[in-house]
């Protein structure tokens, strides 16, 4: 035998073993990428592009043809064709799925590009949203340890969403509210003892874990509380088989109508219902809500239906919502950073586990933590939201207040910490100190300004010891240091240079001037202080609004761009005065509204009779407290402003208007 004979013998041999080896492998292979969605397309479907199908039958050369694509789709958008553009970055997802960058593209058309070129804010919404839902529903199912998805997805929550340089935010902001409103429910009822940040961020948490600890099917649901079956029978009865989502929505809408106290006749014109078959229909439902043998019912099924939801519509863990609300804060998912911050950090923790010295360049932790640390941020300063839900639901503009949540400031700094621990991404505090003093330090400023303009001054000078002694703080500017030492007043009047045109900074000013002027002048009896409070507040408020008129970009006829409280400085206040009052004890609450100024207490007295006065003039009969009245006298005039305020509500515009 000769001795290529013999090598080719071998060859042969080792040919065979190899392909019978990768039979067996290739089948178990072919499982785990089926079962975790990992596969490529192998069939094009009926209204799909010619290049699908063209991509498909290319085979091993499918490499080739996407990258062709690719250079092209990048041409069209350079060109401005986004729509073109768009279609051959879905080729493009259909042919190579686990191609991160195609998905990022594809979104940032239509969250960024196309959404900007449509007339009304309802429509941008779409495109915007349709982007999160690309990344969320589909780019990360496909790509779940792709840390660039979960950045750039995080990112369009915390930029176009939650920022100020889209002429429909404010629109944005309340899709969001809305939306979350129904999934979730309106979050923890702000109550006294919530002024402690443990209290908070566990009340918070435990909120969440009813969810979380829900049943995962509809028949363990029936096993833990039978009266289910009975009840989603019922709803069958009534509404069909509709989806999950429309029945939360259903169900948020008529919670807010009882808790409005409104009667259920309100139902019809809120849902703009005129049939008289669903007007029954939504009246039978609304009974059948406060049918007492159901009341456990609907606390089972709701919780299993907002569980379900989150892991089937949102991708979203409930587990991890939980595990985030009790690590960074009470993180309400109404506000658009809230999901910047989940994403982002599901991101990090997903990395973590899969970075290694040979693929550290795959993970791009440094700018990820970035958007963690912006959402930090962004919930510190306006994660307090206040909505009106039922209002706009209705299509009306609704009351949207967001205001600064000082139970963030701390988690800023302890995530620097966490940061400065994790071996090879970030080995010294040092390190993180440079990428993240500036943001830290600003932080810490704001807090002082914050915190001073409330009038909690021993809070504020607890924040300038903190910047102070802060080892991270650059140390090669003399000036700021000889400033932290001058007089607090001085201090925050040298801050605030340059700053009165920043929507952060107005935010967190008039809020927390407004506030103390509240909690500090009026509930401590000081009048002195509420009017100097008040009066600083109301001209800042003048000031800012009159330089936004002068702006040549709005968000709609009636809102600057970047006008992140109410135009009308009675109803910032007014809105503020009862928020505050909501958070207070009962005899806190008397004191404070008994010493506020008339046109404070018409704004508060609605919500107070609306919330308390059924209740208390129940207690009252039983001999178990006083009537409603005698602890919150009506205010003179409150008659015609109760019809000023109706009126104004009727003729409320809704946000369909063209913002071009």
């Amino acid at each position: 035998m000769t001795h290529d004979k013999l090598i080719q013998i071998i060859a042969a041999v080792v040919m065979l073993v190899l392909l019978g080896g990768s039979g067996v492998v290739g089948t178990t292979i072919t499982e785990s990428t089926g079962r975790h969605k990992l596969v490529y397309a192998d069939s094009a479907g009926e209204n799909d592009r010619p290049e699908v199908a063209v991509g498909i039958a290319m085979g091993a050369f499918r490499g080739v043809f996407v990258n062709m694509l690719w250079i092209r789709a990048n041409r069209l958008q350079e060109e401005g064709k986004y729509y073109e553009a768009i279609e051959l970055a879905e080729t493009i997802t259909k042919l190579q799925p686990r191609f991160p960058r195609v998905w990022i593209f594809h979104a940032w058309n239509l969250s960024y590009n196309i959404s900007v070129a449509t007339q009304t804010p309802d429509e941008r919404w779409q495109w915007v949203s349709a982007g999160v839902r690309l990344m969320r529903n589909e780019a990360i199912p496909k790509n779940p340890n792709d840390m660039l998805i979960h950045k750039e997805l995080a990112w369009i929550f915390v930029h176009k969403i939650q920022g100020v340089t889209d002429d429909a935010n404010q629109y944005y902001k309340r899709k969001i509210a809305e939306e979350w409103t129904a999934v979730l429910g309106p979050p923890p009822a702000r109550g006294p003892e919530m002024r402690d940040s443990d209290v908070a961020r566990e009340t918070y948490a435990q909120w969440l874990e009813v969810v979380a600890n829900a049943p995962e099917s509809i028949e363990g649901a029936i096993e833990e509380e039978p009266m289910v079956a009975e009840l989603q029978l019922a709803l069958a009865d009534l509404f069909g088989t509709e989806n999950a989502q429309d029945t939360l929505r259903r169900y948020a809408v008529h919670e807010e109508l009882h808790r409005k106290n409104l009667d259920d006749e309100r139902l019809g014109p809120i849902l703009g219902i005129v049939e008289e078959d669903e007007l029954d229909r939504i009246h039978t439902l609304s009974r059948l809500m406060h049918e007492p043998a159901f009341e456990n019912a609907w606390e089972v099924y709701i919780a299993y239906l907002r569980k379900r939801v989150l892991l089937d519509e949102y991708n979203m863990d409930p587990s991890r919502m939980v595990r985030y609300t009790r690590r960074f804060g009470p993180v309400d998912w109404r506000h658009p950073a809230a999901h910047s911050l989940y994403w982002a950090y599901t991101g990090v923790e997903r990395g973590l586990g899969r970075a290694e010295e040979h693929n550290r360049r795959d993970y791009d932790f440094i700018n990820t933590d970035r958007i963690v640390m912006q959402s930090i941020q962004e919930l510190w300063r306006s994660s307090e939201v206040y909505f009106d839900f039922l209002e706009f639901v209705q299509g009306k503009r609704a009351y949207y207040l967001a205001m600064p949540n000082t139970h963030f400031i701390d988690s800023y700094s302890n995530q620097m910490e966490d940061m400065a621990t994790r071996g090879g991404i970030a080995t010294s505090m040092e390190k993180v100190f440079t990428s993240y003093a500036a943001g830290y330090q600003n932080l810490l400023e704001d807090a002082i300004i914050h915190f001073y303009r409330r009038g909690e001054l021993e809070k504020a000078e607890e924040y300038r010891q903190r910047l102070i002694t802060w080892a991270g703080r650059p140390g090669n500017d003399h000036y700021k240091d000889e400033r932290l030492t001058w007089p607090l007043e001085e201090l925050v009047e040298w801050e605030m240079q340059g700053r009165y045109e920043s929507p952060s900074v107005y935010v967190n000013q008039i809020t927390a001037a407004l506030q103390g002027a509240f909690y500090s002048g009026l509930l401590s009896g000081d009048q002195e202080l509420f009017r100097r409070q008040f009066n600083w507040a109301r001209q800042y408020h003048q000031h800012f609004i009159e330089q936004q008129n002068n702006a040549t970009l709005l968000a709609n006829p009636d809102a600057g761009r970047m006008e992140n409280l109410p135009k009308d400085f009675r109803v910032l206040a007014g809105g503020i005065f009862s928020n505050l009052l909501e958070s207070l004890s009962m005899d806190e609450r008397e004191a404070m509204y008994l010493a506020a100024p008339n046109e404070l207490r018409l704004f508060s007295y609605l919500v107070l009779e609306r919330e308390l006065s059924e209740r208390m003039n129940e207690l009252a009969e039983q001999g178990e407290g006083r009537p409603f009245d005698d602890v919150f006298p009506a205010p003179a005039g409150i008659d015609e402003f109760r019809a000023q305020h109706e009126a104004q509500r009727a003729q409320q515009r809704n946000f369909n208007v063209n913002v071009r």
